[in-house]
């Protein structure tokens, strides 16, 4: 027997010897080796969680793992001290930032060592192109800046279950730094179709006054604009509901992550034949995704418009699922998402609606003394 025969006889003897791998969460495993808190619940305020030291970044951070929240999408919380700054990093899972609080710039480094910087506020909402190296930087010296993601960071760690493939793969991927003009809160706006009219960019300066475009069959006065960023798969858009009014029910898949940004009110959510509702109260901060095809709706109950802003995976550029090309209506499909359920989509229409999700809402209206801007179809 040769050398290279015995070599070759030993590996195949240790690769037999390796123990099977049995009902691993690479995930999770992750988590725990990161060792950051991990907040569960059906739904959470991000204002009032815990943080601590996230060697990874260099700054204090969380994870969070919601009840609806699916097997692709995950999100953290990057908590930056007063001029403090992260640690470069890069990663091989998406990230879609959403600035809670505070102030500062962000800065993309290129392979040639070129670097690119934005900068951002309260609501500013921007993607990291993917495998970027990238880190943030507090402007102010006095007060904290606080971050949110949403990410698919369990997906791509399930997938590979190797920390140095994903965090130090040595690739760029050029095209989804997209133009310069796209760090600097310029884009294209796309108008497709109401609910699906998209905004091209990377970076949105302040989610919560970004002009929307009309989408009534959601709702009369709802409002609406899906984003393309980054050239990414990810899902973004922002809703807003008209004051003292409210949405049509709805489902859709799993994962999508439902944070309010302004205005007051309240989510209800439920199971075809459920005797109640689970109920999510708004204030901003608070972050909820409906479990995949539950249906839910939401309620205004203030004189104020109502904003929120939902993250998940398959956007309109990338569709991840036939579930999402069915939702959105491509392949000139009627979107089932805005079909009623009596045609077989996934929209139910004001007078099919329980009776007492009218009267629950007139209630709430009633308690603040605010006259109700919408009736039922008769």
């Amino acid at each position: 027997m040769s050398a290279c025969d015995c070599d070759r006889e030993t590996r195949q003897i240790e690769t037999q010897k390796k123990p099977l791998p049995y009902g691993i969460d690479s995930y999770r495993e992750w988590l725990k080796r990161e060792g950051i808190p991990v907040h569960e619940g059906l739904a959470l305020n991000l204002f009032q969680l815990d943080t601590s030291d996230w060697p990874r970044f260099g700054v204090r951070g969380a994870a969070m793992r919601f009840e609806g929240g699916g097997d692709f999408c995950s999100m953290f919380l990057l908590d930056i001290p007063a001029s403090a700054a992260t640690i470069p990093v890069q990663h091989l899972y998406e990230a879609i930032y959403f600035v809670l609080e505070g102030r500062g710039s962000t800065q993309l480094e290129f392979r040639d060592g070129n670097k690119r910087h934005f900068e951002w506020g309260p609501g500013s909402f921007f993607a990291i192109p993917l495998n970027a190296k990238y880190r943030f930087f507090n402007a102010s010296g006095w007060e904290r800046a606080l971050l949110v993601s949403t990410t698919t960071a369990p997906m791509v760690m399930k997938l590979f279950h190797n920390d140095e493939f994903v965090f130090n793969l040595p690739f760029e991927f050029a095209e989804r730094f997209g133009p310069v003009e796209h760090t600097t809160g310029e884009g294209e706006l796309h108008m497709i179709k109401p609910g699906q009219n998209t905004w091209q960019t990377n970076f949105v300066p302040d989610l919560t006054n970004i002009p929307l475009t009309a989408y009534d069959e959601r709702g009369t006065g709802s409002l609406n604009i899906k984003f393309a960023l980054a050239d990414s798969p990810m899902h973004a858009h922002v809703s807003e509901i008209a004051p003292a009014t409210y949405k049509k029910a709805h489902r859709h898949e799993g994962g999508i992550h439902v944070m309010t940004l302004t205005g007051g009110g309240y989510s209800l959510l439920w199971w075809p034949g459920d005797n109640d509702f689970q109920r999510v109260e708004w204030e901003y901060g608070v972050v909820f995704p409906p479990r995949n095809q539950q249906f839910h709706q939401h309620f205004v109950t203030s004189e104020q418009a109502s904003r929120y802003v939902a993250t998940g995976l398959g956007g309109v550029s990338y569709v991840f699922s036939e579930s999402q090309r069915r939702t959105a209506g491509f392949d000139n499909q009627v979107a089932a998402g805005k079909r009623s359920v009596k045609e077989g989509g996934d929209q139910i229409e004001y007078e099919d609606q329980d009776p007492r999700i009218h009267e629950i809402w007139l209630e709430e209206m009633r308690k603040r003394g605010i006259t109700p801007r919408f009736e039922l179809p008769k």
